[in-house]
């Protein structure tokens, strides 16, 4: 697996390339959001991209845009010292995959790379659509036949994640492992009570029934 590194602290770099290499992870490193962009086109290759937010030249969420943008569908983690829920969303709505607030241990970081690099390529669109249940990441709307649906916001990350992997049966841990942090893993049955109440609202009311269970393996979202 190949990751770009793009960090402007050249000794937070190297410590992350290091710890990287040591996992078995091939790395390149860029030092500003303009290099990134050049490494990127010119290598076309990268499995993940960890993509600092504060960078010279064009900044993380620059970058993050560009790349979506173009069509560039690597998996994206954001590094940044910002944690207001205001930054977050900016970076998510930019493109981006996952987060992690600095300073942060190499442990969590690895564990964040698992993840994603689980998780494959996945849509960026800023619509997400299955059958006539649509999902704006951007505005936290979900609606169905034109219809509104309240969702708590749980269902909702849990929603935007199943349909972001549309037709691909996800696992309760990759979907435990996205909507709740290390610290806050769930129990079994509290993703199973949100997903119920998932179907309460965005399937029970109508003829064609979307989010599927797959016994002992996990969730599916599809139309067909």
């Amino acid at each position: 697996m190949r990751i770009l590194v793009v960090e402007d602290d050249e000794i937070l770099a190297s410590a992350i390339a290091e710890g990287l290499r040591d996992s078995a992870y091939e790395v390149d490193i860029a030092h500003d959001g303009e290099e990134a962009i050049f490494k990127v086109d010119v290598e076309q290759a990268y499995d993940l991209i960890i993509l600092d937010i504060m960078l010279p030249k064009l900044d993380g969420l620059q970058v993050c845009e560009r790349l979506r943008f173009k069509g560039n569908d690597t998996p994206i983690l954001m590094l940044t010292v910002l944690d207001s829920v205001e930054d977050v969303v900016k970076g998510l709505d930019a493109g981006a995959d996952d987060y992690l607030t600095k300073p942060f241990q190499l442990k969590e970081l690895l564990a964040r790379i698992r993840a994603l690099l689980r998780r494959g390529r996945v849509s960026h669109s800023p619509v997400l659509r299955c059958g006539d249940l649509v999902l704006k990441p951007a505005t936290f709307e979900v609606t169905r036949e034109g219809t509104k649906i309240p969702l708590s916001r749980k269902e909702f990350e849990i929603l935007e994640y199943l349909l972001r992997n549309k037709c691909r049966v996800v696992s309760k841990k990759e979907l435990e492992e996205h909507v709740w942090d290390e610290e806050g893993q769930p129990w079994s049955d509290v993703l199973r009570a949100h997903i119920k109440n998932l179907r309460k609202k965005c399937d029970r009311p109508f003829r064609v029934k979307l989010i599927k269970t797959v016994r002992g393996v996990g969730y599916e979202i599809c139309d067909h």
